[in-house]
């Protein structure tokens, strides 16, 4: 038995918590098992299992080298999964959550592209306004456009800044006198995405600095074209990511404001369970998706 095998024998004698458990896993007979991790421990002149009639238990050499071989062996099995995808065509249902206006302005028609140049893909397009945990609701790939840090298990791959926009439909603004401190939003009807119980304050880096600005919030939505339509109704002024009022800004019904103080950026990403091994059809996704919003300006 060579030195992977042996590794791969003692890694199972730990799991399995003894030599004949361990020979049943991989088939083999218990004293096979048993020479190997012995050749093991020879060659690198150290105990690496402390043997009593009863049970096996694993020293503190056993223990550090354990560790490595795990890895060892996970970083080798990753290698031979990799090239073995090389050869496989992406292919199989791919879960997609992601929020409502953007799910419907942008990544609808990049699925409908990804799905062209990937027949072998069926996807499921779920769109929502709410934070979800991927892992539980057996989402693939998670499109979120966001500050808050990921959860732990979940890996974050982002894909572009997303400025955002501070504006107000003009005949909001001749009613009031020009603005150009933002402090004056306090006493402004504004409209917050977000939940009115969790946050009412405004972040903005002015000249002298970051600006938290408590805001009153005239209404709160937790989907931005909500918003967009009561700013251009006249209602308040809103701060909404530039994709969602760029055509609004274009065509007069919205003005921004205050240009001199700009809100710090969210930032659009791609979120999938942190397996050690990716599916080709997520990868395959995820790439898709850098390539198609990596600048994403309208």
């Amino acid at each position: 038995m060579d030195k992977l095998e042996a590794m791969r024998a003692f890694v199972q004698v730990v799991e399995s918590g003894g030599f004949a458990a361990a020979a049943r896993q991989m088939m083999l007979t218990r004293s096979t098992v048993n020479k190997a991790v012995i050749a093991l421990e020879k060659q690198l002149g150290a105990q690496l299992l402390q043997r009593s009639t009863r049970q096996v238990s694993v020293t503190a050499a056993g223990c550090a080298y354990y560790d490595r071989c795990v890895a060892i062996l996970a970083d080798l099995s990753e290698a031979d999964q990799a090239i073995a995808q090389l050869q496989i065509e992406p292919q199989g249902v791919l879960r997609v959550n992601a929020p409502m206006s953007f799910g419907i302005s942008h990544l609808a028609p990049a699925i409908a592209d990804f799905m062209a140049h990937n027949p072998k893909i069926q996807v499921d397009c779920i769109l929502n306004d709410r934070t979800i945990d991927p892992i539980e609701e057996g989402f693939d790939v998670t499109v979120r456009i966001s500050s808050a840090p990921p959860l732990a298990s979940l890996t974050q791959i982002d894909l572009a800044s997303v400025p955002l926009n501070l504006c107000a439909a003009p005949g909001y603004l001749n009613q009031r006198a020009p603005i150009d401190n933002p402090r004056t939003l306090q006493s402004w009807d504004c409209l917050h995405y977000g939940y009115r119980a969790l946050c009412t304050q405004w972040r903005l880096a002015g000249p002298d600095g970051e600006v938290i600005l408590p805001i009153r919030p005239r209404l709160c939505s937790n989907n931005g074209e909500v918003l967009r339509e009561a700013a251009i109704a006249g209602q308040g002024v809103a701060l909404l990511p530039e994709f969602m009022v760029q055509s609004a800004m274009a065509a007069g019904q919205l003005t921004a404001i205050l240009p001199d103080y700009c809100p710090t950026p969210l930032t659009l990403s791609a979120l999938y369970p942190s397996h050690r091994y990716l599916s080709v059809k997520v990868k395959r996704f995820v790439e898709f998706l850098g390539d198609r919003f990596g600048n994403l300006t309208q």
